[in-house]
């Protein structure tokens, strides 16, 4: 094994879990993630409580119980779901104290079918925050059109936001926005700018699964020549936005006032494609004030043979822009691109949420007490 986890984390990098599960928790597991492994966060979503749910026995219990009070299965997968936080969220307790707020985060997502529906993902945003009922807790939304005004109001009300499927430039710079605007409605409502917290998760690797896709279909040489370089530049670029935009006047006036930047995380960090470095999101993306979210198998993997090599997203910007613009040249529309991916972001985990509720509804099924 080598150092990298601990090199990674002393560049500036936290290492967040992209995984959840009950046995996770009662196991251990996730005590020795942090303990062994410098994991200081964790992230989950839709899909990551379908696949928990769904396989083993660590639910039975609870579904057990609410199977005989005949809750909806809405009901029910809000209960389970924020049991299994509120749970991490202790865990994580120790090291939301020891860093002062930054890290120690569990975050839970908003349901999925409300991506479209302002009002609605902040009435859901505001039932979360109170169900879990942890400051650890970080409530995820969408960064779709519908999703950007409901981050200002969840913000201005104080409630900390992990916001979610950014793929675009543009519209990273709006989620920036969203933020700063939501940290100016708290500070008018005389609420405590140090204790609301955000980050940013930009999305990774479906990026160069989209894009090289498009590029085996030109076939060419030049195209080729261009495979898995679209995820990293999309993401440093994003960075070279966050240093910008947290640098203004805007922002140094919220400093003042207790604020906190609202750190970028890199989503989607697996490797998808096998002929990449399983550790590639990893180690192309290290700067400060950053945070990766790595399912286990990444995580594992970087532990084993990542090489931390100090800063590589700072000064790549240059090249970063060149190799996006060359992929414009052959045809391949950026705009498009990260449309597509927005919209298959939101359905995948609609679907998984209805994948969800069906399981679910077959366990309260199966654990319902005889009427006799």
């Amino acid at each position: 094994m080598t150092d990298a986890l601990k090199r990674l984390s002393d560049e500036g990098v936290a290492i967040w879990l992209d995984d959840l599960s009950r046995k996770r928790i009662t196991s251990g597991n996730l005590a020795e993630l942090i303990d062994q492994q410098h994991v200081v966060g964790v992230t989950t979503n839709p899909t990551i409580f379908q696949k928990a749910i769904s396989q083993g026995d660590g639910y039975d219990l609870q579904v057990s119980d609410l199977a005989a009070r005949k809750v909806t299965v809405e009901e029910a997968i809000r209960m389970i779901t924020t049991a299994d936080v509120r749970d991490a969220a202790d865990i994580l307790r120790p090291v939301f104290d020891a860093t002062d707020g930054q890290d120690g985060r569990v975050s839970i997502e908003v349901d999925p079918r409300l991506a479209h529906n302002t009002k609605a993902t902040v009435a859901e945003a505001k039932q979360l925050a109170w169900l879990v009922d942890r400051p650890n807790t970080l409530i995820k939304i969408p960064a779709t059109q519908a999703g950007l005004p409901a981050i200002t109001e969840v913000i201005g009300l104080g409630i900390s936001v992990n916001v979610t499927l950014i793929f675009s430039l543009e519209r990273y710079r709006l989620v920036m926005d969203a933020y700063l605007s939501g940290l100016e409605k708290a500070k008018e409502r005389g609420l405590d700018l140090s204790k609301i917290r955000s980050v940013a998760s930009f999305f990774v690797s479906r990026v160069d699964t989209e894009i090289d896709r498009r590029i085996e279909k030109l076939g060419t040489d030049e195209a080729k020549a261009l495979r898995g370089k679209a995820g990293v530049a999309n993401a440093r670029l994003a960075y070279q936005a966050y240093e910008e935009v947290f640098s203004s006047d805007r922002w140094n006036a919220l400093e003042k006032a207790g604020a906190h930047k609202q750190r970028p995380l890199w989503a989607s960090t697996g490797v998808k494609d096998p002929s990449y470095k399983d550790t590639m999101y990893v180690e192309e993306l290290v700067a400060p004030n950053t945070v990766n979210t790595m399912p286990e198998a990444t995580l594992e993997a970087t532990e084993d043979h990542g090489e931390i090599r100090g800063d590589t997203v700072t000064g790549t910007y240059e090249q970063a822009r060149a190799d996006l613009d060359a992929l414009e040249r052959l045809g391949i529309s950026y705009d498009e691109v990260v449309q597509v991916l927005e919209d298959e972001g939101v359905e995948k985990f609609e679907t998984s949420w209805n994948d969800l509720l069906k399981s679910t509804q077959a366990e309260l099924e199966r654990l319902a007490p005889s009427e006799d």
